[in-house]
């Protein structure tokens, strides 16, 4: 099989680890196969793809879409490094304000699939870093929620030793108990 699932802590929350293929000219990977994500629980369709590139301390997140707009995401480091970070925010959850970091990085090519329901951020550990990201909705603006970073009551460890660089719209994002979330929990 070409690709290795392993469910995290919170059991909707997958780790993805593609076999690569080396030899003197380089490297081949699939990084998604319609297929075998369904077959290890991945059932939705994925319809946009993104591709951001950030210097080394920019955080961003933590982001998420409204229903009916709710976004999964297949989230892949390309270049660099960076620390992924999954909020559970669905009401009802047994895993509800908690989260899951795991570090993504362009050696191991691993990824990490996060479902609706999921507030998503990262933080750029390398020098630079590109994200490369598939969703399962596309950007809607108007269902565009998130919650800040650094949201005490959840106490996210970023692993950072340093101030990060937040944009002006992150940095004005709510806790997560004045968020604005309608995920319920098995629905």
């Amino acid at each position: 099989m070409p690709f290795e699932f392993t469910k995290l802590e919170i059991p909707d929350l997958i780790l993805i680890q593609p076999s690569v293929f080396k030899d003197e000219r380089g490297f081949f990977v699939e990084s998604y196969k319609y297929s075998e994500f369904y077959d290890n629980g991945i059932k939705e369709k994925f319809v946009q793809d993104n591709h951001s590139k950030s210097s080394k301390g920019v955080l961003r997140g933590l982001h998420y879409q409204l229903s009916p707009k709710a976004q999964g995401k297949l989230i892949r480091c390309t270049s660099g490094r960076i620390l992924d970070v999954a909020l559970d925010i669905r009401m009802g959850s047994p895993y509800f304000a908690k989260w899951e970091s795991i570090e993504l990085d362009d050696a191991s090519k691993n990824m990490l699939y996060i479902p609706p329901g999921f507030a998503h951020g990262f933080v750029v550990l390398s020098d630079i870093a590109e994200i490369v990201y598939k969703t399962t909705e596309e950007y809607s603006p108007e269902y565009d929620r998130g919650i800040i970073w650094n949201d005490s009551e959840l106490n996210i460890k970023w692993n950072i030793d340093f101030e990060p660089i937040i944009s002006r719209k992150d940095s004005n994002l709510p806790d997560l108990r004045d968020a604005e979330i309608n995920f319920i929990y098995g629905e």
